[in-house]
């Protein structure tokens, strides 16, 4: 049996190796052929690589060289961020199994998987993270602490902000939580821990596994999330399907004292619809750790808002989250292989 690994410069093929050969794959590794997807770069430098595949898939990047010989006899294949593209997929007949140890799906081709019927598995390998950072941003925008830190760094003392008229602790708001896959649920959990009400609209989760993670929710449409949360908080892929989902439309429909919250992808959020709603305060505010161009330019109208908080695309970024990835995804292939399913398996 043959696998093979492709490293990059966040997950290196060696950590990534280590964790095949502790996966419970169907019969005996003969051969782990190893390729590279720019591993030679630092990790700033490879940003530029993240943003390409994130924004354009995995049909407009470079493939590792010689890669498409060596699936032609692969039975397993693990990357990271490196691309999964359909004339990969297609070179690779007696391909078995696909797995990515990162949640994102921007760099596999996942019409292509399947087509070809292939048991694709990932792992969110940031979602504790994530989820945290969420719940920071949360505070961090209705009570005004970035914006009070930016005064006093300015040799300023402000006391007074924009959303003065609705300034409230969170135990009183209704957090809406727009896709309840792994990490909503985990925002879910969190929010129910500090016995804040929620409310869901996921409708590709099946509502058991809710009562199943001990999560109390309540289900409702999309148009009722807007209109009764205080809090929508944003956790969808993007899609053909979700880009630009949430518009004005929807954001009309949110009380005047309310919030979004983006930690997912800026494209499932309208950004010209929300400049407005932020710039005529026909909402509360916002706080984004993703943004539609990265670093976000000089001149760009988000940075003239008073009433928005930005951060970095750092929500994920904790010293453990990548490294312990490839760790993560055996666990969840071993956990498949056993048992027959899998929360992580991309149907």
């Amino acid at each position: 049996m043959k696998v093979v690994v492709i490293g990059d410069a966040l997950v290196k093929s060696a950590t990534l190796k280590d964790a095949v050969l502790q996966m419970n794959l169907e019969g005996k590794i003969d051969k782990i052929e190893v390729f590279e997807w720019h591993s030679d770069l630092t990790k700033d430098h490879f940003q530029k690589h993240i943003l390409q595949i994130e924004r354009y898939g995995p049909e407009k990047v470079e493939i590792p060289q010689g890669i498409l010989e060596a699936l032609k006899d692969a039975e397993y294949l693990f990357a990271h961020y490196a691309p999964i593209s359909e004339i990969m997929l297609k070179s690779a007949p007696k391909l078995k199994m696909i797995g990515t140890c990162r949640g994102g799906l921007e760099n596999v081709n996942v019409a292509a998987v399947r087509e070809l019927n292939l048991p694709f598995l990932h792992v969110i390998r940031n979602a504790e993270p994530v989820a945290d950072f969420t719940i920071g941003l949360m505070f961090a925008e209705t009570r005004n602490i970035a914006r009070a830190h930016l005064s006093i760094k300015s040799e300023q003392w402000r006391k007074s902000f924009s959303n003065d008229a609705y300034k409230t602790t969170l135990a009183n708001m209704v957090v809406g939580i727009i896709g309840a896959g792994y990490i909503g649920r985990l925002v879910i959990k969190r929010l129910n821990a500090l016995g804040i009400k929620v409310i869901v609209y996921d409708p590709f989760v099946d509502p058991a596994i809710f009562a199943r993670d001990q999560l109390s929710v309540e289900l409702k449409s999309i148009e009722e999330v807007f209109k009764e949360a205080d809090i929508v908080s944003l956790h969808m892929r993007v899609t053909e399907q979700t880009k630009n989902m949430i518009n004005k439309d929807l954001i009309q429909l949110m009380k005047p004292g309310s919030y979004i919250i983006n930690t997912a992808r800026a494209d499932i959020l309208a950004k010209d619809d929300l400049v407005d709603a932020l710039k005529n305060r026909k909402i509360a505010g916002a706080a984004l750790d993703v943004s539609w161009i990265e670093p976000i330019p000089k001149g760009d109208p988000l940075l003239s808002l008073d009433n928005i908080t930005l951060t970095t695309h750092i929500a994920g970024d904790t010293v453990d989250a990548i490294p312990r990835a490839p760790y993560l995804l055996k666990d969840v292939v071993n956990a498949y292989l056993k048992n027959g399913y899998s929360d992580m398996l991309i149907k």
